[in-house]
């Protein structure tokens, strides 16, 4: 059957390429949000351009009130699904082509969003696509998942998670190949101080001053797999008369945000320190049936071997229980997805849809 998937894959390769080039055309960066347009009207469009694709391949589909939608095949009581987005990040400067052109030479596609992350998920799509040709009668449901606000704060997933249940199983193809087993927690912590001496004495010691570690803080937390503490984005503002400053952090396993906050603290006497935002690390086991069945499916069709691995990235995983994140970027394919002339191989979108298939297939028999 597996033959025959892939197979399948291949037959569909200039009418999945149309697809996203179709999608990757319309200018999905978040903007002001319009009646029944919750991020903007380019998101919007975008939805609504990738249901009516899951339409024509014949696929029964939900739009949420243009938070998310979702194309589904199958019957069944619960469901395994792929999730990806629709919405990208600002285009910014330095793009030999319009952002939006879908521009295509060499075997390459060049557009903002063809990697982030309308490409992959489209790929799920037809490889859905594929099987449903192939007569394929999954255990579970299958849905392919388009969210609206992956790039600015989940609102799209929340949403979603308000009405429906998790997946049994699933993936996002938003991150990197192999299966990504493990995401760092991720945290953005805020300090205020009324006081301008101590406070950007403060901040100047421990953050501008210091390593990115937060060696000084006593919160370089490291991992044998996961690496050491990271802290970026940082925000120097003044909120409602008061200096803030705000600091990003992407944290191993092993280590909770509390005894991050605690030690701060301490450090920061007399100030504020605040917890804005946390997701905490995501951890799935190594040998289990998921990621064992995709670790198979990616190297079946990469004919290379992959070992599950770690991540410092942030996706959906973080918010959507049962996922892992899982491609579409290959071994040594890195700064591609939020930069000017962001790019996908047409081999490697093939690629893609091949082991996402197998990987749809697979998940559905678990």
């Amino acid at each position: 059957m597996e033959e025959k998937i892939l197979g399948a894959v291949e037959s569909l390769k200039e009418e999945m390429l149309q697809a996203i080039l179709e999608l990757v055309k319309i200018d999905s960066v978040e903007a002001a949000p319009e009646p029944g347009a919750p991020f903007g009207p380019g998101v919007k469009a975008a939805l609504v351009k990738a249901l009516e694709l899951g339409e024509r391949l014949g696929f029964s589909t939900v739009n949420m009130d243009n938070y998310i939608g979702y194309a589904e095949y199958g019957q069944g009581e619960d469901y395994v699904c792929a999730i990806g987005h629709v919405d990208v990040v600002p285009v910014g400067d330095g793009w030999r082509q319009p952002p939006f052109s879908g521009y295509t030479e060499n075997g390459i596609i060049y557009s903002r969003g063809v990697l982030d992350n309308k490409g992959p998920i489209m790929t799920c799509l037809y490889g859905l696509y594929a099987l449903k040709n192939l007569g394929y009668k999954p255990k579970h449901r299958i849905r392919i998942i388009f969210g609206c606000d992956e790039e600015s704060g989940f609102e799209d997933l929340k949403y979603y998670l308000q009405r429906e249940k998790p997946p049994v199983w699933g993936f996002t193809p938003d991150c990197k190949f192999p299966v990504v087993y493990s995401e760092r927690g991720r945290a953005v912590i805020r300090v205020k101080g009324g006081q301008l001496e101590p406070f950007f004495g403060f901040v100047t010691e421990y953050f501008i001053g210091a390593k990115n570690t937060g060696d000084r803080l006593g919160i370089d937390f490291s991992h044998e797999e996961y690496g050491v503490m990271e802290m970026r984005n940082y925000k120097l503002e003044v909120r409602e008369g008061t200096p803030c400053f705000e600091a990003s952090l992407s944290y191993p396993a092993g280590c909770g945000i509390g005894a991050i906050l605690e030690r701060i603290r301490k450090k920061a006497a007399g100030l504020a320190v605040e917890l804005v935002q946390n997701y905490n690390p995501v951890v799935f086991e190594k040998d289990g049936p998921m990621v064992k069945a995709l670790t198979e499916c990616y190297e079946k069709v990469s004919g290379v071997p992959g070992a599950p691995v770690t991540t410092t990235g942030g996706t959906y995983a973080k918010a959507m229980p049962g996922i892992v994140p899982f491609g579409p970027s290959f071994p040594g394919q890195k700064g591609i997805g939020h930069n000017p002339n962001e790019w996908m191989a047409v081999d490697d979108l093939m690629k893609n849809a091949k082991i996402y298939a197998l990987g749809l297939y697979r998940l559905g028999n678990l």
